[in-house]
């Protein structure tokens, strides 16, 4: 049976929908950085995650081919996730979406080296006809965070957020946002084929002790 990280991690895949805080260790993930709206029709956000699954699934399907990466082991591919950011902003503003900064990425196993990767963007590049050159391999330690998980649509976000503010108020953790600790979101379902209010999605934000 194929590894599924979602099942295998849960403390990190399928929190409660109540806020809890989580350490989470360092993960890679296959990355593409932009701006702007991510709801834009064939915009830079919605090429980035076609990117990002052509990746993704070259490397999973390589078993297939005659490129060996040693340690590999099957998995299913790991859910589409984001990093996001505003100027000024912590946190989120929903109402001005083109202002948005974002890291679009996908968990890449252990076993994928700079090599490997490197094979993939390179496959891609030649049999899809994609241009992989802001594709990169991207390593990212959290650390200490609060999560939850919101179900329903995106725009209604800041309602769990909330949630999530409260709980630090007593528990002894505040918001820790930097350059580098970022507004994360995982996205479990599929918006194409979910209705909007059953859409799961793991928030995560970066605290510290105060």
């Amino acid at each position: 049976m194929a590894f599924d990280f979602k099942k295998e991690y849960k403390e990190f895949y399928l929190p409660p929908k109540k806020a809890q805080i989580v350490t989470v260790p360092e993960m890679q993930y296959v990355a593409v950085r932009g701006k702007g709206n991510p709801n834009e029709e064939g915009g830079d956000y919605q090429k980035a995650v076609g990117l990002l699954y052509a990746i993704s699934y070259t490397i999973k399907m390589s078993k297939k081919g005659d490129h060996r990466i040693e340690g590999y082991f099957d998995y299913v591919v790991p859910p589409l996730e984001g990093f996001w950011w505003q100027d000024g902003t912590d946190g989120c503003d929903y109402s001005a979406k083109e202002s948005f900064y974002w890291i679009s990425v996908m968990r890449l196993p252990d076993f994928v080296t700079k090599v490997d990767f490197d094979w993939a963007v390179q496959e891609v590049t030649k049999k899809k006809g994609l241009d992989c050159s802001r594709a990169e391999l991207l390593k990212i330690s959290e650390g200490k965070c609060v999560q939850i998980m919101h179900v329903g649509s995106y725009d209604e976000e800041p309602a769990s957020i909330k949630l999530m503010n409260d709980f630090l108020m007593y528990s002894g953790y505040e918001n820790d946002f930097t350059d580098t600790r970022l507004h994360h979101e995982i996205y479990l379902s599929d918006p194409r084929k979910t209705a909007v209010e059953k859409l799961k999605t793991v928030i995560r934000h970066p605290v510290k002790k105060i």
